[in-house]
């Protein structure tokens, strides 16, 4: 009986196996025909102040010039510098969550623009809101209104300034998980809602030219609804806050395991998985990490450094913005 029975579980991870290496095959069909397409890792870090890493934040750049910001955390701005970022250049903001680690610079952001030749709106796209956390528009009011922390960027809301923050709420129900689509600049942006325990989250994904990255945001991934946006991506920014075998009730409902990481890389045919996000818990278990997600993914694995420079196209390191 029990020969019989594995047999038939061999039988069946033959066939999923068989189904995951078709749907991959199908994924990858798309060309990346843009070499000029990078992204620059300007966080790597989490909420500790022992990391030696600034907080979550990455810029998509096309030739050398910034255009779409997701997630602005604490330490970022300065990186952004670093990245010869100027703010003018940006098409988008995507913020995922409004968690310290992935919004802290926002205020940063807003008044080092004072400073700049922008004079057209910038969109801010971000999640909606629940009983414990404000959404996009209340984030901003809160931060940047009349009656705000900073009301004295009061103009970046109501237009007197030099240009306004557009703001532009997305669903982050993941009772309701569907997926948002916009357009900036020559890009396509989309979005999904993510389980990140209490606090509602979005991932994301931006293309251009067939060109894909996908940024998982914090995330247990639980209901899968990441998947929705992974397909045939060429690079897939994911969060490694917890070690595979994590027994952390609370960790596990705020962020997916390595095996996890692997089996949406490796059923969805992303072509290069980048590490981020580290914790001291993940910071030192690399080994085991990479070999969680090996078993279910075989391409190109990086763990991410801050400042590390990303080929889209080909997934590859190419510099870092420290030097």
């Amino acid at each position: 009986m029990k020969v019989l029975e594995f047999l038939k579980d061999t039988g069946r991870q033959a066939v999923s196996a068989a189904v995951f290496s078709l749907a991959a095959t199908a994924a990858q069909a798309a060309v990346c025909n843009n070499p000029n397409l990078d992204v620059v890792v300007l966080g790597s870090g989490g909420p500790e102040l022992d990391d030696r890493r600034a907080s979550v934040g990455y810029l998509l750049r096309e030739n050398g010039k910034a255009r779409i910001l997701v997630d602005f955390g604490s330490g970022t701005s300065l990186n952004f510098e670093r990245a010869g970022a100027k703010i003018e250049d940006l098409q988008a903001v995507l913020l995922s969550q409004f968690h310290v680690d992935h919004a802290n610079d926002v205020p940063a952001l807003v008044k080092g623009s004072f400073f700049s030749d922008r004079s057209r709106d910038l969109p801010v796209y971000g999640p909606s809101g629940n009983k414990t956390v404000p959404g996009l528009n209340q984030y901003l009011k809160r931060l940047f209104g009349a009656d705000g922390a900073y009301s004295y960027l009061s103009g970046f809301l109501d237009g007197s300034e030099s240009f306004r923050l557009k703001p532009v709420t997305v669903s982050a129900d993941t009772a309701k998980p569907t997926v948002f689509s916009a357009s900036e600049g020559g890009f396509r942006i989309s979005a999904v809602p993510v389980t990140h325990s209490i606090i509602p989250a979005l991932g994301w994904r931006v293309e251009k030219d067939g060109c894909a990255v996908v940024f998982s945001s914090g995330t247990s991934n639980m209901g899968r609804t990441l998947d929705k946006i992974t397909s045939g991506a060429n690079v897939f920014v994911a969060h490694n806050a917890i070690p595979e075998g994590s027994t952390d009730r609370i960790a596990l409902r705020l962020h997916m395991p390595p095996s996890e990481i692997g089996r949406i890389a490796g059923q969805s045919g992303v072509r290069n998985v980048v590490l981020s996000h580290f914790m001291n818990r993940t910071e030192h278990v690399q080994p085991a990490t990479a070999q969680a997600i090996r078993s279910r993914y075989a391409g190109a694995l990086a763990f991410a450094q801050d400042c590390d420079i990303y080929s889209v196209q080909s997934g590859k390191k190419t510099g870092s913005c420290a030097k």
